[in-house]
């Protein structure tokens, strides 16, 4: 009797609390980017828990590049479903997303608050030097394995110069990724199809515009927009938060946008919670709420639609070609804003030096970031203290 009443007492956790506990906790420890995010889910899901196998989670980890939008943040949706179904697909993306999404909010009231104090002006002093070392190290690793030969090469730097000539980036993202398939089944094609094909990069352009006034469905379409067309890498982000928020709304200074990534960097979570800062900054919480709503909203519908059809698209040379340029493109865009953001952050010798020095350690030593900008936090409190 005894031990029929304490087996009674015992009952499993389902499937959906599971779910939400793991990316509750993975939201609110998983510092160091998408590839660390990923490692860390790979060791829980598959290691430990045993949900699936080794080849299922390289599947879904192959499928979350082929759709646009975060990573790590699909790779967790995308683990939801397998365990929990079409619940388990949302709870899991949420409970990923919310812890990151409340720490960047609080962090964004203290910036408007305190922002202009000497004290958060070293802090961030400190951290943005090593921002752009970290956005240079995922340059390089992704270029590494993007640039696959001198055709692949030569789309990447037609893309950096196209982005400085003023080109809209979402055209020379997707026109790049078009001519690479194409040129990559040149064989399957007629070549007027592919003449036709390039028109999209040649004809793109990209109007400048002065400071608009701000507005939320603004605020809430051209955050929507970025997460339904942004590949690559969670660095990418900042080519597009440039292009709309600096360059044609005006809503942003290129310091702004600098600090924005910064106190995203050194969250947890999602990089795209970069989106609450901003939207903080622009409409207060109501904004944060909008812009980290918009930004997310796609990877939940791409996921969805995307499932099951991912062993067709793994093999398919189109999709291949498609995402191999698309790679490539964003690399261009990240070389290009690496380096306008390099100018407002390298402001002396200091600065310089503590980038060279994260680089180094990142390349060579794979140091984990988070050590990287809490160091980058205590150069700028000591650089405070001492002037």
């Amino acid at each position: 009797m005894q031990n029929s009443d304490t087996s009674a007492t015992k009952q499993p956790v389902s499937p959906l609390k599971e779910v939400a506990g793991l990316f509750l906790r993975l939201g609110a420890t998983a510092f160091g980017g998408p590839a660390a995010h990923i490692a860390m889910m790979h060791d829980e899901v598959v290691t430990r828990r045993k949900w699936l196998s080794d080849q299922e989670f390289l599947d879904l980890v192959g499928a979350t590049n082929l759709i646009p939008g975060p990573n790590s943040t699909e790779m967790a949706i995308h683990l939801g479903h397998r365990r929990a179904g079409w619940r388990g697909l949302l709870v899991a993306g949420i409970c990923f997303i919310l812890p990151a999404m409340l720490i960047v909010l609080a962090l964004a009231w203290a910036y408007v608050q305190f922002g202009g104090l000497p004290q958060v002006q070293w802090l961030l002093y400190g951290l943005k030097p090593i921002v752009i070392a970290i956005v240079a190290q995922a340059l390089w690793v992704l270029g590494r394995k993007a640039v696959k030969g001198w055709m692949t090469m030569a789309v990447g730097v037609a893309v950096l110069a196209g982005y400085f000539a003023g080109l809209n980036e979402i055209a020379l993202l997707f026109g790049a990724g078009l001519i690479v398939m194409l040129l990559m089944n040149i064989h399957k094609i007629k070549n007027s199809m592919l003449a036709l094909a390039m028109f999209p990069v040649a004809s793109a352009g990209n109007d400048a515009a002065s400071a608009l006034p701000y507005n939320l469905s603004d605020l809430f379409l051209t955050f929507l927009k970025i997460g339904s067309v942004l590949y690559g890498s969670g660095y990418v982000l900042l080519t597009f938060l440039h292009a709309d928020f600096v360059v044609r709304f005006g809503w942003l200074t290129d310091q702004q946008l600098i600090d924005a990534v910064a106190i995203g960097q050194v969250t947890p979570g999602p990089v795209f919670t970069t989106a609450t800062f901003i939207g903080y900054l622009m409409g207060g919480t109501v904004g944060a709420i909008v812009a980290t709503l918009a930004i997310f909203l796609p990877s939940f519908f791409f996921v969805a639609i995307s499932n099951p059809f991912i062993p067709k698209m793994r093999n398919s040379p189109w999709f291949g070609g498609l995402l191999d340029g698309l790679n490539v493109a964003s690399l261009g865009l990240m070389a290009a804003v690496i380096w306008q953001l390099g100018l407002t952050s390298l402001v002396d010798p200091l600065t310089v030096l503590v980038s060279v020095v994260a680089l180094v350690l990142l390349v060579r030593f794979q140091v984990n970031s988070t050590w990287l900008m809490l160091g980058g936090a205590l150069i700028g409190v000591l650089g405070g203290l001492l002037a």
